[in-house]
């Protein structure tokens, strides 16, 4: 990444202005979309950071669950960003309706109702319903970089319903855990998962 001067985009006509503003798709697939484009617009000093790059991905939901005992239900999986198996909340991308993956669609029918797509999850990588359900908070997953979305929801009085019944490329097992435990494996980096722990902060809360 460079930082460009002022007087290259003083030098630049009107249209060639448009065109640097534009996304250069980089990269594409059924998973993600990474594009690399000139900063949206000149930094306050009038510079322009260039390239800078993006991702999309589709929106999904975190669920803290907890069953009748009280206790946390949660998985744990290997993560290919850090190469590590990391413990964390139940959580799943919401379903498209549209063929596409990420991105905008085409009208709030495009997308699974997001309280839907939690329960979905949570039957699926645990086997475990609730009846009881809150929504917490939707926000961006990362702002800086990414443009799309978590829901966050809990889960409470959770039982078991069945088994699980995860995706081909899943592979993660059920742990519980008291709050105590969860609390203890934040405090030593344990908890790999930021937006699940502002997840718990959020459901600690209520």
């Amino acid at each position: 990444m460079r930082i460009l001067p002022r007087r290259s985009l003083s030098a630049v006509g009107r249209k060639r202005k448009r065109r640097l503003w534009c996304g250069r798709r980089s990269a594409r697939s059924m998973w993600y979309r990474i594009s690399g484009s000139i900063s949206g617009g000149p930094l306050p000093d009038g510079s322009v950071f260039a390239p800078f790059y993006t991702y999309s991905r589709r929106d999904y939901v975190v669920i803290v669950a907890t069953d009748e005992d009280g206790n946390c239900l949660c998985v744990r999986q290997f993560r290919q960003g850090i190469r590590q198996v990391t413990t964390e909340f139940p959580a799943g991308g919401i379903e498209r309706t549209d063929g596409r993956e990420y991105g905008p669609g085409s009208g709030a029918a495009a997308s699974e109702d997001a309280l839907e797509a939690a329960k979905r999850e949570l039957l699926e990588e645990t086997g475990y319903i609730s009846d009881d359900w809150e929504y917490l908070l939707t926000v961006p997953s990362n702002a800086t970089i990414s443009d799309n979305y978590a829901h966050i929801f809990t889960a409470s009085g959770c039982r078991r319903s069945g088994e699980q019944k995860l995706d081909e490329t899943e592979f993660l097992n059920i742990r519980k855990y008291t709050p105590g435990e969860i609390e203890e494996m934040i405090q030593r980096g344990a908890f790999q998962q930021a937006v699940h722990i502002m997840a718990w902060l959020l459901a600690r809360r209520r």
